[in-house]
């Protein structure tokens, strides 16, 4: 098991900073020059007009570096747009100015991308309850007056503007507040989702890299990586693992229990604290980290094939039918310690999956299914797994 150069020194105990005392003289003298406060403009258009402005070049990011991954269903799309054709009020979107007259989509983005595809006819209505007449039509075929009355409607945008901030730093960390703050909308955000926002940078564009391996993707059902695959791949967004940005915890999951011993604050709390000093991490710490990756899930496809991530059912006497992550946590951080002997694992693959078998029977249902995940439960579980390839290989 390698550590990246920076990696190694993550768990060293800093010295905390004792903050300086302020005085309300200088508390008043910072907030009258105006530090920590939004500037802000609100905009109403017709529904019309704003999804026609959607198709101008880099007016509008829907999908910053952020946002998560769009995971509305044609029905949750479709009572918003009977939302807006019985003049409910729809909550505004809100939006952060990068460059004059060109935004990112800080909240709203699901509202905004069901308008857009629905215009563009891209779904047909369905699940309505107060109008199921139109269910099954498209914008293109709605009944003249509900499609004239659905143009009339508007949407507000709260914008975030370029003077609210000085540097490109300062921005970056504004529209993250606000991003976070603003997670109160029709489909809360997963921890990982929140990863994905609060900590940005070159270890979480990493995370994201290798969740679309070819093998890891197998492994766990989702269909292989495409460009533009959200757009171009059909029922892509069905599977909750990938709506919700589970693969890519998946990979946070591997590099931060190598780390186990240092567990604390439970599962999502210890991946957030790997996250947080994951910043700190270079190219040269990625390169690494990549690379153990890789070889790791190289050797464990190599041993176990189809079996990856599979646990052994005792019960039925056979192998379950998917992967499932507390058996991916051992797997991949036990094997990760063997890399030094990969030839030595590969030729002894059908010992190990014998002694895999073995491994299963002789434990309790509970010890690879997840049902703990205390810093305990996870040490044992990459213990067990550790000695068994340990003793297959022998």
């Amino acid at each position: 098991m390698a550590f990246a150069p920076t990696e190694e020194k993550i768990w060293e105990k800093l010295p905390k900073e004792k903050a300086p005392a302020v005085t309300d003289k200088e508390i008043n003298e910072r907030y009258a020059k105006g530090e920590g406060r939004i500037v802000i403009e609100t905009n109403r258009e017709k529904l019309p007009g704003f999804v026609a402005s959607l198709k101008t070049a880099n007016y509008m990011d829907l999908r910053p570096f952020y946002q998560r991954r769009p995971r509305w269903s044609a029905a949750k799309q479709s009572l918003l747009i009977e939302s807006f054709i019985m003049n409910i009020p729809v909550p505004p979107v809100f939006l952060y100015e990068r460059e004059y007259n060109s935004y990112e989509v800080m909240d709203g983005q699901q509202r905004i991308t069901a308008l857009r595809d629905f215009y563009d006819g891209k779904f047909e209505l369905e699940g309505l309850k107060q109008w199921p007449e139109i269910n099954g039509r498209t914008y293109q075929t709605l009944p003249e007056n509900i499609h004239a009355g659905l143009d009339r409607r508007s949407l507000t945008s709260i914008v975030l503007l370029k003077e609210s901030t000085s540097d490109e730093d300062a921005a970056s960390s504004l529209r993250e507040t606000v991003f976070e703050r603003l997670n109160t909308g029709g489909v809360e955000l997963t921890r990982q989702e929140l990863r994905n926002a609060l900590y940005r940078g070159k270890m979480n564009n990493l995370v994201d890299r290798l969740s679309r391996n070819a093998a890891f993707r197998k492994a766990w059902g989702i269909p292989l990586y495409v460009e533009n695959e959200i757009e171009v791949t059909k029922g892509l967004l069905d599977i909750p693992m990938f709506a919700k940005m589970e693969d890519v915890e998946l990979v946070l999951r591997f590099f931060a229990l190598r780390h186990a011993d240092n567990f604390r604050g439970g599962m999502q709390g210890f991946l957030d604290l790997y996250m947080r000093k994951a910043l700190a991490f270079d190219d040269a710490d990625l390169a690494v980290l990549e690379k153990e990756f890789n070889d790791t899930l190289a050797l464990v496809v190599a041993v176990y094939g189809d079996l990856t991530f599979k646990p052994y059912d005792k019960e039925i006497d056979q192998w379950a039918a998917g992967a499932q992550k507390a058996f991916y946590d051992a797997v991949m951080v036990g094997m990760s310690a063997f890399l030094g002997q990969q030839q030595q694992v590969v030729d002894k693959k059908q010992s190990v999956v014998t002694a895999t078998i073995q491994m299963f029977k002789d434990q309790d249902d509970g010890t690879f299914t997840g049902r703990g995940n205390t810093k305990e439960d996870v040490l044992t579980r990459i213990r067990l797994f550790k000695e068994m390839i340990a003793g297959a290989i022998a």
